[in-house]
């Protein structure tokens, strides 16, 4: 659990790395008409963060609490996602994470085992859940590098 947790603290680091030097073009860029640019990427992450915040915290503090996912396209579509902040959003998701180290710091064996349950009555352990906080960064940080490539990719064909 220590290195979940020490992963997890580096997220915003991460993040902040992946999009150092990038300028409006290269965030705002979509390699598909379907595909996010990082723009969007990163207020996803922020939004898929503040949910998982509230999830995590459910999971320490009620028994066995119900959990409710939320459509990731929807939000992005409906709500506005290039007309939103990104750094104000970044500074959003380091607060979020930051604001979980003491209760990280001081988490049992029993706190990791308690239990979440999602609607569809899949149950995951506050460990899974945090096991999916740290994938989640990583993949969408693999994601900004695909995206990273295909603009340049698209630079030297145009």
């Amino acid at each position: 659990m220590k290195e979940l947790i020490q992963e997890y603290t580096l997220g915003y680091e991460m993040l902040r790395k992946a999009i150092e030097g990038l300028n409006e073009d290269e965030f705002r860029y979509k390699p598909a008409a379907d595909k996010w640019s990082i723009h969007q990427i990163l207020i996803h992450v922020t939004d898929a963060e503040i949910l998982a915040t509230s999830r995590l915290k459910k999971v320490l503090a009620e028994k066995e609490p119900i959990l409710i996912s939320f459509d990731q396209n929807a939000w992005t579509n409906n709500l506005e996602y290039d007309l939103l902040d990104r750094e104000q959003y970044l500074l959003l998701f380091k607060l979020l994470r930051s604001s979980m180290q003491t209760i990280l710091d001081n988490l049992t064996n029993e706190q990791c085992e308690r239990v979440g349950v999602y609607v569809d009555q899949e149950r995951f352990t506050f460990k899974q859940l945090m096991e999916f906080r740290v994938q989640h960064v990583r993949g969408h940080l693999a994601q900004i590098e695909r995206v990273k490539k295909a603009y340049q990719k698209n630079q030297v064909t145009h």
